[in-house]
């Protein structure tokens, strides 16, 4: 330690966040199996075992919340996840470093705003009374449409702010891959005759494949986890049927209602379900020889 001394002390600040808002935290679990009482404290609340779990499994909403948050989060995975790869594989074929910097400061700027913004403008764009794209249908001949207050549009909106959001900082990752992709494998390559197609699929995508896999498993360990600031602030009347996940659930009934214990056990089932996916996923990955998380 005396000798890596540096490299312990620039690790200092990440192991500090993990263990405290990792770590000490995981302490909260014990509510999930006791009816907390604040006057009561931490430590002198009854223990109540499973009941809150066999309420909520119980209760009619679960099933609605599940779908819910399985759908936004499949769409998710599906649209989204592989959008960071398509970037990342076409600025890394782009040869003009001054067109290849601009473009990549373009899509990571989205990255740093918040989801109170990426809210505002969803809002100036779609908005029936003044909103850009429903003036642009009725300039087109056609009807305005009400996107916001359509439940059919809601996952779609909410995919595409994530899309918009966070596809160019995705790409980060990636292009640190590509760019340790050994040079000489591509003039090995043109010498043999193969053209940017075949180097792609024979040099590039194998190159980056353990990488794609890693963050795949990493991404299904959060799959249920959509994030409470951008479901929320996109939910209203109309649309909470299809809107509604376990992430506001626990903030309706947590913070708002007091239901602490209840709601812990809801987020423990929620953590419970990423922790068996991403096990499961290393697993396969493992089997198929693949070097996995862990």
């Amino acid at each position: 330690m005396k000798v890596d001394r540096w490299l312990y002390l620039m690790l200092a600040p990440g192991i500090l966040y993990f263990v405290l808002f990792k770590y000490f935290p995981m302490w909260g679990v014990f509510l999930a199996f006791k009816d907390y009482q604040p006057f009561l404290g931490f430590w002198g609340s009854k223990w109540v075992g499973l009941r809150h779990f066999e309420r909520f499994f119980s209760d009619p909403s679960f099933w609605i919340l599940f779908r819910n948050t399985f759908y936004i989060a499949s769409y998710n995975l599906i649209f989204y996840f592989p959008l960071p790869i398509l970037i990342a594989l076409m600025l890394n074929e782009v040869r003009n470093e001054l067109f290849k910097r601009l473009a990549q400061t373009f899509v990571y700027v989205p990255h740093f705003f918040s989801w109170v913004v990426i809210s505002g403008l969803t809002y100036i764009l779609l908005t029936t009374e003044g909103g850009i794209v429903n003036e642009l249908i009725q300039y087109g001949g056609g009807e305005k449409i009400n996107f916001l207050l359509n439940k059919d549009w809601f996952r779609t909106i909410i995919t595409s702010q994530i899309i918009w959001k966070e596809t160019g900082w995705g790409t980060i990752i990636f292009l640190a891959a590509l760019s340790g992709v050994d040079p000489s494998l591509y003039e090995a390559s043109r010498i043999d005759g193969a053209g940017r197609w075949r180097q792609l699929i024979h040099i590039t995508l194998p190159a980056i494949r353990s990488t794609i896999i890693i963050l795949l498993i990493l991404r299904l360990g959060n799959f249920l986890e959509l994030g409470f600031e951008q479901i929320y602030l996109m939910l209203n009347a109309m649309n909470r049927e299809v809107g509604e996940t376990f992430d506001t659930y626990i903030y309706t009934n947590g913070i708002q209602q007091g239901l602490f214990s209840y709601t812990t056990a809801v987020g423990l089932f929620n953590s419970s379900i990423g922790l068996v996916l991403i096990v499961t996923a290393n697993a396969i990955a493992k089997r198929f020889g693949e070097e996995g998380v862990y």
